[in-house]
């Protein structure tokens, strides 16, 4: 009997153990797995009358005074990477679209500003992110697309079938699957890969990195290392240097660690006559501001393991599980206010791994002179999350397009918005 009873017991305590790890770690997952309550789409049209930055009770989305948010096209479930096509190839405009979830790549046609033909000119890929497109000192057009396991780039032209060929494989299987692809201001193509795990010791050197080739596929050497899941980056207008969102670990509680913003790569003066060595940013033993994860690392050093110059602190640190996606500084000929000009917006995705959820909104970052944070982030573009924690969409890439207004992928609510500032 007494046998019996410590079982029970056991069992007891393991289901009450059990059930505080999940409360503290899933209870806030309700806005990423449930259906949107209401199609937002509809709501931004049936209110398309409401005066620019104005909010009435019914309106899902709260912008400052003066600017103007509309759908730009619909009906695209997965909506990810946005890549607007030059008009030299697309006359009067091309935006292509990965729509990861769905394994295809889509082509927007736009004629005066609207959508005129949408249509799947790629299908049947293994979950494509990144897109870009990239012109050779020859004069060619290259699409180039970044699959789970390889990336892959195709002649572009106006008309005709997109026949992709593989120019580097990547590692895949568990873990992050997002691979983004940027072309640098040396001409070389970078791409983010993420870590196989929540946190863990890679098996494969390939994860957790940045890498950069040539654009034919050769010489692919690493860039930039503990970065957990660096899904976007973008080069600062001025300095020229990467800047990267990147998403801390999970199961650590509601507050740790903070998601980051980078600023990414080899310092060239930091070895004078010498190649720069690869920077290192901490994950999986730092976090933060070069903070040791200790849950995660138990190992005895001589040195403190988070340290500068061996490893480098976050530039800005984030709300813990915001989820930053898409990055964008805003441009000079962007026709917005002048406080605005260089200022930072970075696409919040949204929380799953925290009690109360957080995310669901585009933050704008002030930055001085020396590209430092000015105060806190401000919520730019609020209203995906409801009252009652579910979420309308989830905002996933920023791009400033050749009509100087900014768009807004959605994977949730399979749309993209398309923000002005109209006064």
């Amino acid at each position: 009997m007494k046998k019996v009873f410590i079982a029970i017991l056991i069992l007891v305590s393991s289901i009450i153990i059990v059930g505080i790890f999940l409360y503290k770690n899933f209870s806030g997952v309700k806005p990423v797995i449930t259906p949107a309550p209401a199609d937002i789409a509809k709501e931004i049209e049936d209110h398309n009358d409401v005066p620019p930055g104005v909010n009435d009770t019914d309106f899902p989305l709260s912008l400052p005074d003066g600017f103007r948010i509309e759908v730009f096209a619909k009906n695209l479930p997965g909506a990810r990477v946005m890549q607007f096509v030059p008009q030299v190839i697309a006359g009067n405009g091309l935006l292509l679209l990965s729509q990861t979830s769905a394994g295809v790549v889509s082509s927007l046609e736009i004629e005066n500003g609207l959508v005129a033909r949408n249509q799947s000119i790629l299908k049947g890929l293994r979950k494509p992110h990144g897109l870009i497109t990239w012109q050779s000192e020859a004069g060619e057009f290259w699409l180039y697309v970044a699959e789970e396991d390889k990336i892959s780039r195709a002649p572009l032209y106006s008309a005709g079938e997109i026949e992709l060929q593989k120019i580097v494989e990547l590692p895949s299987g568990s873990g992050h699957f997002t691979r983004t692809l940027g072309f640098g201001p040396d001409s070389r193509l970078y791409v983010s890969i993420g870590s196989s795990c929540n946190v863990c010791n890679e098996k494969d050197g390939r994860r957790a990195k940045i890498f950069t080739l040539n654009p034919d596929g050769t010489d692919f050497k690493s860039f930039a290392h503990g970065l957990r899941n660096t899904v976007f980056f973008t080069w600062h207008p001025v300095t020229k240097q990467m800047w990267g969102t990147d998403m801390g670990r999970d199961l650590l509680g509601d507050d740790l660690p903070p998601d980051e913003i980078n600023i990414i790569g080899p310092d060239p003066s930091s070895r004078s006559g010498q190649a720069p060595l690869v920077p290192d940013y901490g994950w999986p033993v730092c976090y933060g501001k070069n903070i040791h994860d200790t849950n995660f690392d138990k190992n005895t050093y001589i040195r403190n393991p988070c340290l500068e110059p061996f490893e480098i602190p976050s530039h800005i640190d984030l709300p813990a599980h915001s989820a930053p996606l898409g990055l964008a500084f805003v441009p000079e000929d962007s026709g917005w206010p002048k406080e605005y000009i260089g200022n930072l917006l970075v696409a919040f995705h949204g929380s799953w791994n925290r009690t109360t959820p957080t995310g669901y909104k585009i933050s704008r970052i002030q930055l001085d002179e020396n590209q430092a944070m000015v105060g806190e982030p401000t919520d730019f573009i609020a209203g995906w999350l409801t009252s009652d924690n579910k979420a309308l969409g989830r905002p996933v890439d920023l791009k400033f397009g050749p009509d100087h207004a900014l768009y807004v992928s959605d994977d949730k609510a399979g749309v993209i918005y398309r923000v002005n500032y109209n006064p």
